[in-house]
């Protein structure tokens, strides 16, 4: 697909980790033409109100990169807001980019879609295979609509008004812009903060919440930002040849998982943190692995390039930068 910089390109979700990191990517590129909204100006659950703004901008691509996103904790305490609001969100953007005319939109999905046992790498196939992590399922439901909505349209629409939605997966993602809150974010941005808080009163130790054990991927969020591009500027006959009409979303990944215990060992040597680290497994682990399979994308032609400790490093900067503001 050849880039045309002067197209109307909305990017819900922009002031969130991955929208923000897709903005950035997308003005690089030289596009001039992004437009977004924030939720005070467009409530993506409200209907008629998402109706009236594909009417009045008719964007020629969307990305969808909004979503109600937390940690374990909140979505056990969320579990109805994250069904709900994921599902509304996806229903009405994904409608309307049609009722709109949009020819191509690129929905953002999540590694929790696939079953909480799933063979390791997990690759697309397995998704519906089995059982999903109890803990997040709402929130996996509602992703799995949202492709399950991509590819629908596709099917019934594709060839009669040329529309092209797809879906791509990323695994764990982080870097700026990401939510540190102590109780609502995921594990990585919560251990930065614990650490750096902990460094700062002179700790003697963290405790963080399980064994330890799980293994869990992490991707730069600027990797997902490319990939997210790349994956929307391909050519229709090369993405095709990768996916098929029931199963057309694509992972995204870094290609490598390391313990919970291992990644809390690099993100206390970043931070300066030099106290003991704890585990209390009272608490839930979640799915015990969760390492995708990234070879189609592999064979499409894109690879992450930031390796973990120096994803952190920025990340951290990041935190520091903002953190008064946290």
């Amino acid at each position: 697909m050849t880039a045309d910089l002067q197209q109307k390109i909305y990017v819900a979700g922009h002031r969130g980790m991955v929208g923000s990191a897709i903005v950035r990517h997308l003005q690089a590129k030289g596009y001039k033409n992004i437009i977004s909204r924030t939720h005070a100006e467009l409530d993506l659950t409200n209907q008629a109100a998402v109706k009236a703004f594909f009417e009045r901008e008719k964007p020629d691509q969307v990305y969808f990169a909004a979503a109600k996103v937390g940690g374990i904790h909140a979505n056990n305490v969320y579990s109805a807001e994250f069904i709900y609001q994921n599902l509304m969100m996806e229903a009405n953007v994904i409608h309307q980019a049609f009722e709109a005319d949009v020819k191509r939109l690129l929905f953002l999905g999540s590694s929790c879609i696939y079953p909480k046992m799933a063979p390791q790498p997990m690759n697309e196939d397995v998704l519906l295979t089995g059982k999903l992590e109890p803990t997040n399922e709402p929130y996996a439901i509602a992703k799995i609509a949202g492709i399950k909505l991509c590819e629908s349209y596709n099917r019934q629409y594709g060839q009669s008004h040329g529309i092209d939605y797809r879906s791509v997966m990323p695994t764990n993602l982080y870097g700026p812009g990401d939510n540190y809150h102590p109780e609502n974010s995921h594990v990585l941005p919560a251990l930065i903060r614990r650490f750096h808080e902990a460094k700062i009163n002179d700790a003697s130790e963290v405790v963080i919440w399980g064994s330890g054990l799980p293994m869990r991927e992490f991707l730069y969020v600027d990797d997902m930002a490319a990939a997210s591009i790349f994956v929307m500027q391909l050519d229709k006959n090369i993405y095709d040849q990768q996916t098929s009409p029931m199963q057309s979303h694509i992972n995204v990944g870094f290609g490598e998982d390391l313990t919970i215990a291992r990644l809390a060992e690099i993100i206390a040597k970043v931070v300066g943190y030099r106290g003991s680290i704890g585990y209390d497994s009272s608490k839930p682990d979640g799915t015990p692995r969760k390492l995708m399979d990234s070879g189609r994308l592999a064979r499409l032609g894109w690879q992450a390039k930031v390796g973990l400790e120096d994803g952190i490093k920025l990340a951290y900067a990041d935190f520091l930068k903002n953190y008064a503001n946290i």
